[in-house]
């Protein structure tokens, strides 16, 4: 997912055009935006020895202390990197960035969350030392979840830092910062807190080092970002008084320690559980994006009428878990990688005999904001069943840096050249969409494991295992215990690997228990989960009931408070997920005599007996909303011209206009 962005729901195999009509929508549209953003009503506001040693007990992270001056002083670091990230790409590329200038600058770094650092401090930042800000953008130019204090702290009117100097007198005039924004360029507010962050260190008297970076993922962004960093690293060379001439790669320095355990308590470990409280028993816990909650699946049904594409209905249950939600937020489902990946990559490490072994995994740097990456103690198998995202294509630094351990000279020039030619790498890796199991069976001689690769760099190199959010398709209004998601499973060829079939990761998770809920055979050609969960605890054979480990996430997606203000929705395909919420809601408070304002859905599909989501429903329920809802059809392949949503919009640009710029409408887009 985009570390960036709002869900974006499309149907991958509904090819897009692009011509007149396309255009003047767009043209169409930014007009409408620019008049609705200013009007006066808008609304505001090297291989680790593995050691065998008894821990019995679960590792758990004490009480963090913010102050980052202290710990930077105390570890003798000269460099700290500051990273905001949703989904864990701007985690990844600081942790990358801060082994990089360890290993070929020397420079003394700290990597960590800005959620865990008291910002207060930067105006005691030592005027010998460098700031990186990794900074992702999330939703509609939104901060992420743990960058929420950073955003407001410096976009208050009158920041707050701990010498208490005023703006006008250039509070962080010792700061030496570099910045590497994350985004997607579909969105309008392009990398927007990257940006401002940048902008807003300058203001407070920071000197900014080298070119802010700027990454794309509706591009590339792993390519944006090895662009940047090398002309980077020449600008934090010059400003450090560093050789450039002199880096050196070095030898591997272990990120982490894994250790063997012998004693342990069955009880604490971890097989899949996030957080200590998951392993606790008849205690009354809160559940969040920290410690999800078990939701039981309560209904499943498929959408479609095709028999080449699915998509899932699901409705799960919140009761007695204190989540609350509205309609526009945010599911979180927390998916679990394929078995069959599973035990493909721990085969070709060499690890499937010992698959089920108990391990520790502990950082090795004493000043790392994360003494361990994921729950321990676990498993080998629970690693990277769980924790580790084992599915995402292998990076191209990634399968460079492994070809340093490959045992052949055959397999160190295959990934060699995989890791320096870009097109290579995109034709064989990117867009046949292989993964690090299957990037290393290039390279195994007759199948024979590679145990010379250091599973410490496995670990720190991987991203880990993040959640799915999916945009809620009902309203707390009328269901206030049901979250209802809306899936459209994915699965494709690649063009460059026509007979490879790549699989979405949670939505066919989702498939398979849809099928196991409603009895059918689930194919042994597709990705099969363990859906059980820890310790079983997902799954009740008695009652084929199955849990999600979901959270909630609040969003600013929201209708307007005043019922009597006209919305348009443009929702085609699992677009209309949250706009089916909307309706629901608002036919609800007209069935109880409220006065409702226009509601106008635009929906489209390819044919409406096979793909047309809600059809029954929508109509009951346009049907209750009377002559101020309308329903605006467009099935691109019912006829020889393709229609889309577009062009009913402009078949009625003039009605539209008129609901958003003179009745001071509400206008949507997601899809």
């Amino acid at each position: 997912m985009s570390e960036s962005s709002e869900p974006i729901l499309l149907d991958p195999q509904d090819e897009p055009i692009i011509d007149t009509f396309d255009l003047v929508f767009l043209l169409s549209a930014g007009v409408i935006a620019v008049l609705y953003l200013f009007r006066d009503t808008l609304f505001g506001p090297k291989k680790s020895p593995v050691i065998n040693q008894p821990v019995p007990q679960p590792r758990i992270a004490p009480k963090k202390d913010k102050d980052f001056i202290k710990k930077m002083r105390n570890t003798d670091k000269n460099v700290v990197l500051f990273y905001g990230s949703q989904t864990g790409t701007a985690e990844d590329y600081a942790f990358r960035l801060a082994k990089e200038g360890l290993q070929r600058f020397g420079l003394k770094t700290m990597t960590v969350d800005v959620e865990d650092c008291d910002m207060t401090l930067l105006d005691k930042f030592p005027d010998n030392c460098l700031a990186f800000f990794l900074m992702a953008t999330y939703g509609e130019g939104e901060p992420t979840d743990d960058a929420v204090e950073f955003w407001e702290l410096i976009n208050s009117d009158n920041p707050e830092f701990s010498e208490g100097a005023s703006i006008e007198e250039k509070p962080l005039s010792n700061l030496r910062y570099v910045v590497f924004a994350l985004g997607n360029k579909t969105y309008e507010h392009f990398n927007a807190v990257g940006r401002l962050v940048d902008a807003k260190l300058t203001e407070f008297g920071a000197t900014k080092i080298g070119e802010r970076g700027e990454g794309d993922d509706d591009g590339s962004l792993e390519e944006d970002f090895l662009g940047w960093k090398e002309d980077m690293w020449k600008a934090v060379c010059d400003a450090m008084n560093i050789d450039p001439n002199e880096a050196q790669t070095g030898a591997h320095v272990a990120a982490y320690k894994i250790t063997e355990l012998e004693d342990y308590d069955n009880d604490s470990i971890f097989y899949g559980e996030l957080s200590e409280n998951a392993l606790k028993i008849g205690t009354r816990v809160t559940y969040d994006a920290k410690n999800p909650y078990p939701s039981p699946i309560t209904a499943s049904r498929e959408l479609f009428n095709a028999t080449d594409r699915n998509c899932v209905h699901m409705e799960l249950d919140i009761t007695g878990s204190g989540l609350y939600y509205q309609s526009g937020d945010h599911v979180a489902i927390w998916p679990m990688n394929p078995e069959q990946e599973v035990y493909r990559l721990l085969k070709v490490l060499g690890l499937w005999e010992k698959k089920d072994t108990v391990v520790t995994v502990e950082s090795t740097d004493p000043s790392a904001s994360k003494k361990y990456p994921f729950p321990v103690p676990t498993t080998y198998a629970t690693i990277f069943r769980n924790y580790l995202d084992i599915h995402t294509p292998a990076s191209r630094q990634f399968i460079a840096t492994l070809a340093n351990y490959t045992p052949t000279e055959e397999g160190k020039s295959k990934l060699s050249t995989l890791g320096q030619d870009k097109e290579a790498y995109r034709i064989e890796v990117a867009d046949a969409h292989l993964n690090l199991g299957e990037v290393l069976e290039l390279i195994s001689s007759n199948g024979k494991p590679l145990d010379c690769i250091p599973l410490d760099l496995i670990i720190e190199t991987l991203p880990r295992l993040q959640c799915r959010y999916y945009s809620i398709s009902s309203t707390s209004k009328v269901t206030p215990t049901s979250i209802h998601i809306t899936a459209s499973v994915l699965r494709y060829q690649p063009s460059t690997t026509p007979e490879k079939t790549v699989y979405g990761l949670a939505t066919n998770y989702i498939q398979q228990v849809h099928r196991k809920l409603s009895n059918i055979a689930h194919p042994d050609t597709s990705p099969y989960y363990l859906y059980s969960g820890p310790r079983d605890k997902y799954y009740d054979e008695s009652t084929n009931m199955v849990k999600f480990a979901i959270h909630v996430r609040n969003t600013n997606f929201k209708l307007p408070k005043n019922l009597k203000i006209p919305v348009v929705m443009v929702g085609p395909g699992t677009g209309v997920a949250p706009f089916r919420g909307f309706v629901i809601e608002r036919a609800k408070y007209k069935s109880e005599g409220d006065e409702i304002g226009d509601t106008v859905l635009f929906y489209g599909c390819r044919k409406r007996n096979e793909d047309f989501l809600y059809a029954n429903e929508f109509e009951e329920l346009f049907t209750t909303l009377g002559e101020n809802g309308k329903l605006l059809t467009a099935f691109s392949r019912e006829q020889d011209q393709k229609v889309y949503v577009q062009h009913r919009l402009l078949e009625n640009q003039q009605y539209i206009w008129e609901l958003v710029y003179t009745r001071g409408g509400y206008f949507y887009v997601c899809g």
